[in-house]
């Protein structure tokens, strides 16, 4: 459950920390009241951004580099998804959660749990486990037919079921697609087969060798200056095994006269002998290139004809003729596929039909299943709408008629389910968004949230103004039922209604001030005499009389819990 939270620059918030298991306990019912503008949806901000909600820099305090947020969890040891969560990721847990997130004024953003560093995405799964907020969002939910689906699924605990058919949903629709294409591919095979033999016959017939041409170029280029080359070759080899020869020779015979006379000159003279015998070295090497070099027209002429073919694929095939070979050998794989096109064809027709056997046989397990959870959650939500002033109401769970084929098949199975609903007796059931008030909403969202509350390991429930549009009677019933809900959950509790807030273990004023010339918003705590003075101002705004007060304290008395 969730013990303490601290803000820091968060709008109006400069720092803030509350503590919510002083006065609760265990569980308990914690309600927030204020003057519309306060900011009591700050705090509703802040469990955003620890769930691993997108964050904006608009939300930093004006004038401030960064926000943060950070909230501590008491961790039951029953509640063995987030000790599995927590595990995986490698942190430590011992039956506290520290979550802790920073905003900086850039929209960059850091999540922490338990001081390791953690992703936006863990933060969103833990959040899952340890809290549960139901806001006027969660009503206009209630108005769209898509999700009243997922609302049976979640009564129904059929979400890994409809997870795993969902898998196999789409293992079948891809299988459909590769069958269509393998189908594309027969009808056109014959003329793609021809093509591609005839790709590869001209290919092979060549066959080209990585680097040929670049070889071939350099040839081509080379024949072409034969003559020129041969006539310059010709003129240094001469040069130099001549006068220059020769005078490399009476100078290396010189100096090693001079070295004997002279050792000082030692060194000198070896030096001069090595040039002279690399002289006579170049000579022969120059020599045997000259020698090599021949004119031959002919020779130019097949360079030129095979660099034309090596071109001519080039320019069909590929850049360079690694991508020409590259593009044979894929030609000759897909000529070895068509000819096993008709076996492939065969073994890809077995498998979409053993998919979608399965996936009929799924579909009607899974429908059965929402079936039953549909005549489950109607007898429950006709209990759970009397204990909220619902009297003589009804709730419908339709299912849309369908063919129990897979022509029929979504991700989600066959089922397509809408939500009917008769507020007054003697009326007929319809279609929920043509027939529900605010008010109806707010205590229909209430009694599903109060079901789903008994079924998971969520220990903290958080509630944003869903008593919108409740008065009277219907206000007084919401009390209960949501201080009923506080007898084995943490309630936390958004509210402008004095019926709530009477009922409240912890009582939070939220109020709006300025202090050195900037706005900012402030919680404190209320003691019991300051909770009759909110109490009052809720029933009856700024008109406050005797009479109110009595009536406050009254409301208080009654709201507190039977011990």
């Amino acid at each position: 459950m969730l013990c303490e939270l601290k803000i820091a620059n968060l709008a109006l918030i400069e720092s803030l920390h509350l503590d919510f298991c002083e006065n609760s306990g265990e569980n308990g019912l914690v309600v927030m009241t204020g003057e519309t503008g306060a900011g009591k949806s700050i705090m509703l901000r802040a469990i955003h951004l620890l769930t691993g909600g997108r964050a904006s820099s608009d939300w930093i305090r004006s004038g401030e580099e960064n926000c943060v947020v950070e909230a501590l969890f008491e961790v039951s040891p029953d509640n063995v998804y987030v000790q599995e969560i927590v595990e995986k990721q490698g942190v430590e847990c011992d039956g506290a959660l520290v979550l802790k997130r920073m905003v900086n004024s850039k929209g960059r953003s850091r999540m922490y749990i338990n001081g390791s560093p953690a992703t936006a995405k863990m933060a969103s799964v833990l959040a899952m486990n340890l809290l549960n907020v139901a806001s006027q969002h969660d009503h206009q939910q209630l108005l769209q037919q898509h999700y009243h689906l997922d609302f049976l699924d979640t009564m129904g605990e059929t979400w890994e079921l409809r997870a795993v058919f969902g898998k196999l949903f789409a293992k079948w629709q891809e299988a459909k697609e590769q069958l269509q294409t393998l189908r594309n591919q027969e009808q056109e095979k014959e003329q793609r087969k021809d093509f591609l033999q005839y790709q590869v016959k001209e290919i092979t017939a060549v066959d080209p060798v990585p680097g040929e041409d670049e070889l071939l170029a350099n040839e081509k280029k080379k024949l072409k200056s034969s003559e020129a080359l041969i006539k310059i070759t010709r003129k240094s080899h001469g040069l130099l095994s001549g006068t220059l020869l020769d005078g490399l020779t009476q100078i290396r015979m010189d100096m090693v006269q001079v070295a004997e006379m002279d050792s000082d000159a030692e060194e000198l003279a070896t030096e001069l002998a090595g040039y002279s015998f690399q002289a006579e070295d170049l000579a022969v090497k120059l020599r045997d290139y000259r020698d090599s070099l021949t004119t031959d027209p002919y020779r130019l002429d097949e360079v030129n004809e095979r660099l034309n073919e090596l071109q001519g694929l080039k320019r069909k095939y590929g850049a360079t003729l690694e991508h020409v070979i590259s593009y044979c050998r894929d030609a000759e794989a897909e000529l070895k596929q068509i000819k096993n096109l008709d076996q492939e064809l065969t073994e890809k027709e077995g498998e979409v039909i053993e998919l979608e056997g399965r996936l009929i046989i799924k579909a009607a397990a899974l429908s059965k299943k929402r079936k039953k959870t549909a005549q489950n959650l109607e007898q429950v939500m006709k209990t759970e709408l009397t204990t909220l002033a619902f009297h003589q109401s009804a709730l419908d769970v339709r299912f849309a008629e369908h063919s129990e084929g897979s022509d029929t098949l979504s991700q989600n199975g066959w089922d397509r389910v809408e939500f009917f609903f008769s507020a007054n007796p003697g009326e007929p059931p319809r279609p929920l968004a043509k027939v529900a008030s605010g008010g109806e909403l707010s205590r229909l969202m209430l009694a599903f949230k109060c079901l789903l509350a008994k079924k998971d390991m969520v220990e903290t429930v958080i509630f944003d103004e869903v008593d919108a549009g409740i008065g009277g009677e219907a206000a007084e019933a919401v009390a209960r039922k949501i201080q009923e809900l506080a007898g084995h959950h943490q309630v936390v509790c958004i509210t402008h209604l004095p019926q709530i807030a009477a009922r409240g273990t912890t009582h939070f004023l939220v109020e709006k001030g300025v202090a050195g010339g900037r706005t900012q918003s402030n919680i404190c705590l209320l003691a019991a005499d300051d909770r009759v003075s909110e109490v009052s101002r809720m029933l009856a705004g700024d008109s406050v009389t005797e009479q109110t007060r009595a009536w406050a304290e009254e409301l208080l008395l009654k709201g507190r819990p039977i011990q």
